[in-house]
């Protein structure tokens, strides 16, 4: 087996798998169409991913399950037809164990695949086992009260983003070109902005509605992926769209590059919540505007009035999800004890108890706050925003060990910008943009549209992109 790639600067651990094997340092759609070449054997790619996979993951614990033997995905052909992928953790994938990160309950094996699985194998991708994620997904971080927490490779001293953490370290790391992720607040868009990656969350109803989420009375949550390059996500989109398309959304299709159509860009540093950003995450935001602004875009900053009860209501209705979760644990597991989840999600669901009697005005509120948003809108093609007002935390700051208002506090302080999207049902994007120079963690910045506009986020990506390829973690200095 072939040992990782350690590199130590002054403390921080880069950790990363890339090396001269099958999958070199293709992203998912060049591993593609190598495959379909014959230049590389599908078994062969499955084989190296795996190996690059067991090299990293003693120092990032990303994994939640591990498959020896992996079958091939459901399609014989599709865009990703034999590219090694994982599924994330809350998601059934057939035969295997659905965790949810929690030590609430012992899971079974899944009896079918969730909708999204589905979708997702029709790209003829081979899945390879299921990444961890933070318990039900609720928190920006995935770290556990008794477990090891999930590891940036970019520096392992620090947090990799939630709730699709695992996902994202391993793609950033290059253990695999492309992940399974979801978002319900930010979980796409936050571990893509910590780990360097792209991160697009579709609008909602782009793809097959989420098992869990289009039961309840507001659906915020969108299943997607995490990649490294632009190109990977705009081909998983459109691949998506060939199983199955909602009727009531523009078709998408492949955008393959930058339109150079001229775009009109809003842009805000600071949360309508009134949550300042940090220098670096300022920065970043600026610079991305003066860059496309020297393309020949338009910008200009914007102000977003949005309901100062906003964040209140988004808590009060994370925590009625974890109330529910208790409610209903043992359809989960026989062994369900909700004394057994973890402190965010007990102060959650404490916080539910005592506000519950609020619920129809939360309810109408969120789902009013497209209102601030189309208005934020009027003259404009997309807005640009930090993705978190700070970089990613060291390990432990939002550990679920934290006394909870103490966390809920580091939380909301955090992440201050996504959340918005999952209400409205917006598609927005997570880009990498800078990196800090205390320690080389990836800023990314966030562009955000209206419903349906996924082939224009994806426009400005492409053309960010070209005009400054992404740093890559296997040659770039601290």
């Amino acid at each position: 087996m072939t040992t990782f790639d350690q590199k130590t600067f002054d403390g921080p651990t880069r950790v990363h798998a890339f090396r001269d094997d099958a999958l070199g340092e293709h992203d998912a759609v060049g591993l593609a169409e190598a495959i379909r070449r014959g230049e590389v054997g599908a078994a062969e790619a499955a084989r190296d991913a795996a190996e690059r996979v067991r090299a990293v993951e003693e120092r990032l614990h990303a994994v939640q399950t591990h498959v020896d033997a992996p079958a091939p995905g459901a399609a014989t052909g599709g865009a990703f037809a034999g590219v090694p992928t994982f599924v994330k953790d809350n998601t059934d994938h057939q035969g295997l164990p659905t965790g949810h990160g929690s030590a609430a309950f012992t899971p079974g094996p899944a009896r079918r695949h969730a909708p999204f699985a589905r979708q997702f194998l029709s790209t003829g991708v081979t899945v390879l086992g299921k990444t961890r994620l933070p318990e039900f997904g609720f928190s920006p971080t995935t770290e556990y009260e008794a477990a090891e927490p999930v590891r940036n490779p970019w520096n392992t001293g620090h947090s990799a983003g939630g709730s699709s953490g695992g996902s994202a370290a391993l793609v950033a790391a290059g253990a695999v070109p492309i992940a399974h992720a979801n978002d319900g607040g930010g979980s796409i868009r936050i571990p893509a902005a910590a780990c360097g990656l792209v991160g697009l969350k579709p609008t909602r109803g782009r793809v097959v509605p989420n098992d869990q989420s289009r039961r309840l009375p507001l659906d915020l949550v969108v299943d997607g992926v995490v990649s490294r390059s632009v190109r990977d996500s705009a081909a998983f989109l459109a691949a998506a769209e060939t199983y199955w398309r909602n009727p009531k959304l523009p078709p998408l299709g492949l955008v393959e590059g930058p339109s150079g159509r001229r775009l009109r860009i809003g842009f805000l540093l600071d949360s309508p919540n009134g949550v300042t950003s940090d220098t670096v995450t300022r920065e970043a935001v600026t610079e991305t505007a003066t860059r496309l602004e020297r393309l020949g875009h338009s910008v200009e900053p914007v102000e977003m009035a949005i309901d100062p009860r906003f964040t209140e209501d988004f808590l009060t209705y994370w925590g009625m999800l974890s109330f529910l979760l208790g409610a209903t644990g043992r359809s989960l597991g026989a062994d369900f004890d909700r004394h057994r989840m973890d402190g965010l999600s007990r102060g959650l669901r404490a916080t539910y108890v005592e506000n519950w009697r609020h619920t129809p005005g939360v309810l109408r509120r969120l789902k009013r706050a497209k209102v601030a948003y189309a208005a934020a809108f009027r003259g404009l093609d997309l807005l640009l925003t930090p993705v978190l007002a700070h970089p990613a935390p060291p390990i432990g700051r939002l550990a679920p060990t934290v006394p909870y208002p103490e966390l809920v506090e580091r939380i909301l302080a955090y992440v201050a910008f996504t959340p918005v999207d999952n209400v409205v049902g917006t598609p927005s994007i997570s880009l990498p943009s800078t990196r800090t120079t205390d320690g080389g963690l990836p800023v990314g910045v966030m562009f955000s549209g209206r419903p349906g506009s996924e082939r224009t986020l994806l426009d400005v990506a492409f053309t960010l992109e070209a005009d400054r390829p992404f740093r890559r973690i296997q040659d770039t200095a601290p």
